[in-house]
């Protein structure tokens, strides 16, 4: 098994280390001449980085002030950035928002509007050839997730399993499947199906994007959740108001002709709308079921 991937036992640690962050007192706003934007690793992180550039470019130019991006380790690294400053705005799930909202004061700027709409959903993948044609057929089996702090890269597809009446919310997943594997993004996760080195894997709906052609005639999905709001772009909570208007009206630039071009260097949208804390209730309220928030 490929050295990024990770025992399901990690998901515990990585949700109670977060979870044991207190929110931080707001401090004053003091000016800035410099923004740092955190991206969380869904797809190559390598490319990420190459993606970085351009849209740091890009946004130094229309806000006026340098731009530094960089690729956190995974969702909770994004969230712990911006508890701590070392990121001013990160693009982030649904999940990794509604803990970084609670925990340490994160505020909701943007969403992602993808393939025509501001929702999506996650799904279980497997290999064509497996036989497994339904959730009962993964007792047993093995399974690579995204992320434990990903809403469709674990949340919402693990909750699939409770909705069968399969596995109960709260339960130690490894108590159905025989192995739960956290590859650190959705194509490492659905990659791992591709390449036979699980038997499924629960990821976003448009993992399969991230395929190869050969590997994309490999996979197929068995079930998929109900509709999850897109990712979103966060900003610390207290980030001066005029950086956030002024990064928050670059951002919506790029629904303009002369800009959609710039898109795919922000992980690919159709474009980004204004969204606010209430359209993320449906996730909260799941959250809470698995114990990510305990208010």
């Amino acid at each position: 098994m490929n050295g990024r991937f990770h025992r399901g036992t990690l998901f515990l640690a990585a949700v109670l280390a977060l979870c044991a962050v207190q929110p931080s007192a707001p401090a004053a706003a003091t000016p800035q001449d410099t923004l740092t934007l955190a991206f969380i690793p869904q797809e190559n992180p390598e490319k990420l980085l190459d993606d970085i550039s351009v849209i740091r470019d890009y946004l130094s130019q229309e806000m006026g002030m340098e731009v530094d991006g960089y690729v956190t380790l995974d969702h909770a690294a994004a969230v712990e950035a911006l508890r701590n400053g070392t990121a001013d705005i990160s693009f982030m799930g649904a999940l990794p928002y509604v803990l970084a909202h609670h925990h340490v004061g994160a505020q909701v700027v943007l969403a992602e509007v993808y393939r025509g709409s501001p929702m999506y959903r996650a799904r279980l993948f497997v290999r064509r050839d497996s036989g497994i044609t339904s959730l009962a057929d993964l007792r047993g089996k093995s399974i690579a997730f995204a992320d434990p702090i990903s809403e469709s890269g674990y949340l919402y597809p693990l909750d699939l399993f409770a909705e069968a009446g399969l596995l109960a919310r709260g339960d130690d997943p490894q108590s159905f499947f025989s192995s739960v594997y956290f590859a650190g993004g959705y194509q490492q996760a659905i990659q791992a199906v591709a390449n036979g080195y699980v038997d499924a894997a629960g990821s976003s709906q448009f993992a399969e994007l991230l395929l190869t052609p050969e590997q994309l005639v490999e996979v197929t999905w068995i079930a998929e959740s109900d509709l999850i709001p897109s990712h979103a772009v966060i900003a610390r909570g207290d980030l001066d108001a005029s950086v956030v208007a002024a990064f928050k009206r670059a951002m919506l630039k790029l629904n303009e002709d002369d800009y959609r071009h710039l898109l795919q260097y922000v992980y690919g949208p159709d474009g980004y709308i204004e969204v606010d804390h209430a359209a993320f209730e449906g996730v909260e309220n799941l959250a809470r079921e698995y114990g990510y928030l305990q208010d």
